[in-house]
């Protein structure tokens, strides 16, 4: 629909002629009638009937006056609103997290987030950061929290927030917790709990014992670090868990080598789809300027 033409319909319905129309618009006359030309052949009716020199309106137009008036309302409003959602941060925001960074880490940036931006609709989705990387891959959630991947992906952009040191830890009353200094040989022998082979947590984990040509003896997988947390300290195993999830329970294994692992927590999103107010207000926030994707930035 062109508004201009339901404009200056408007008008000449006003004006009561094509030429007092077009002085008011400060176009010409022929310019008008191409106009109303326009709309009668988008409606299949005639809208003015010629007598005379002068014009005079059909039942037709009558009828549309309301209508057009009402659109061209409508229209001036929607722009005025997507031009304030543009400046003003409002609408719908969906966020994906893991579970350990919505509970250990995000709760002080969703609650200044949600007090600096009350018009935002925030609705956070927890899941795997595994799922949550894919989920921005393919526009699920605007962006996600998450365990950065040990390989990025070159399509989406990626920001470290957090670093998250990994330690291996067992049970208080394990035989390992007893010992003064372990191998990473020794270890291998023990039973291991740890997240499913496809996780990032899980690939850091497994990619320093292929170091050393070695493989944990797993007995037992489950994803979220509190579960892990739980089943090592009663004994099941041993497991490797960031500070935040260790407690009086758990004791650190003092290993012979000299190991440090560790994961980076951030933030992903997708550069390819257009942001929301609220996504930008977000990024901003946390004080991120570059969106790139890991290919434009190669």
């Amino acid at each position: 629909m062109n508004t201009t033409n339901l404009s200056t319909f408007i008008t000449v319905m006003q004006t009561g002629s094509i030429s007092g129309a077009a002085e008011k618009l400060f176009i010409t006359q022929p310019a008008v009638s191409k106009r109303i030309k326009s709309l009668e052949d988008e409606f299949g009716t005639a809208l003015f009937d010629t007598i005379g020199r002068g014009i005079i309106p059909t039942a037709s137009a009558h009828e549309l006056l309301p209508y057009a008036k009402k659109w061209l309302e409508d229209y001036e409003s929607c722009k005025a609103s997507l031009l304030y959602s543009k400046e003003v941060a409002t609408g719908r925001l969906v966020i994906g997290t893991s579970h350990h960074i919505g509970l250990h880490h995000l709760p002080p940036v969703l609650k200044q987030f949600i007090q600096t931006y009350p018009s935002v609709q925030l609705e956070v989705q927890f899941m795997d950061s595994e799922t949550a990387h894919k989920a921005v891959l393919e526009g699920d959630v605007a962006l996600a929290f998450l365990t950065l991947p040990p390989t990025f992906d070159r399509r989406l952009a990626y920001h470290t927030l957090w670093s998250d040191p990994l330690y291996f830890v067992t049970g208080v009353l394990s035989p390992l917790a007893q010992q003064s200094s372990v191998s990473l040989l020794q270890l291998a022998r023990h039973p291991a709990i740890l997240p499913a082979a496809n996780t990032f947590t899980s690939q850091i984990t497994l990619a320093e014992f292929n170091k050393h040509n070695l493989r944990p003896f797993a007995t037992m997988s489950t994803n979220p670090l509190e579960s892990i947390r739980m089943l090592v300290s009663v004994g099941l195993g041993w497991s490797v868990l960031p500070e935040t999830l260790i407690n009086q329970d758990l004791v650190k294994i003092d290993l012979k080598e000299n190991i440090e692992l560790q994961r980076h927590l951030g933030l992903v999103i997708n550069p390819n789809l257009t942001r929301s107010s609220g996504t930008d207000a977000l990024l901003d926030m946390l004080g991120i300027k570059d969106v790139q994707s890991e290919e434009n930035r190669a």
